[in-house]
């Protein structure tokens, strides 16, 4: 029979894990990290926290070992550590979504309506191999640097209005973000087809695409 403080020591090293991801914003910084590596500033402003508070969230993971820390200069960088903390935080959600029932309650006052026509990602992929639709990333231009699916052209959605005329009439528009739980590629499927362009949005993002082991490169320097 094994010891019982052993046993409780190693349940405790689950556990830290376990309160490292109980708050909100550490769970929406690691959804920021899926997309790739970011300074603590953009982090902060990206999650609308300030600076000290984002940074310390940040301590708390990096002391679970959910994600890894780099100075350059004066500037801190962070990552996480493994895809597999991405797909911890992708089952996460998809046990929440199961299991809780207000998560699609939730889900829905955040995303909107679901009045966005969808692809899913083996349809993406063949049509963008075959080069007959628009693959359009509208994240923020830091997250399209840090990985992105080949091809695809990025324009952030606060921007995409003001850059329709770069995006070719006679083509099928089809846009992703962060991830299934992303409002960016609905808000921007509304706002191609407000405009008469045929657009729809991709199932899921950068996050499923990582844990799938999908290709996302990372922008050349």
């Amino acid at each position: 029979m094994g010891d019982r403080a052993a046993k409780d020591a190693l349940f405790a090293e689950f556990a830290a894990v376990g309160k490292a991801l109980g708050s909100p914003k550490r769970l929406e910084l690691l959804d920021l990290l899926a997309q790739g590596p970011r300074s603590v500033e953009d982090l902060a402003n990206a999650a609308d926290l300030g600076l000290s508070t984002c940074s310390a969230h940040l301590q708390r993971l990096l002391g679970a070992g959910l994600v890894t820390a780099r100075r350059d200069g004066t500037r801190i960088w962070y990552s996480l550590a493994g895809d597999d903390v991405a797909a911890l935080f992708a089952n996460l959600r998809s046990v929440a979504q199961r299991h809780r029932p207000h998560t699609e309650q939730a889900r829905r006052a955040y995303l909107g309506p679901d009045d966005t026509k969808q692809v899913d990602v083996a349809e993406l992929l063949r049509r963008a191999e075959a080069g007959d639709v628009v693959v359009l990333d509208v994240r923020p231009a830091p997250e399209y640097a840090a990985g992105h699916l080949p091809g695809a052209v990025s324009i952030p959605l606060d921007e995409l209005e003001d850059r329709l005329t770069e995006l070719p009439e006679d083509r099928e528009v089809i846009a992703y973000c962060r991830g299934a739980y992303c409002a960016l590629a609905h808000d921007a499927v509304r706002l191609l087809t407000a405009h008469g362009r045929q657009a729809r949005r991709a199932t899921d993002g950068v996050l499923e695409w990582r844990v799938a082991g999908l290709p996302v490169r990372a922008q050349a320097a």
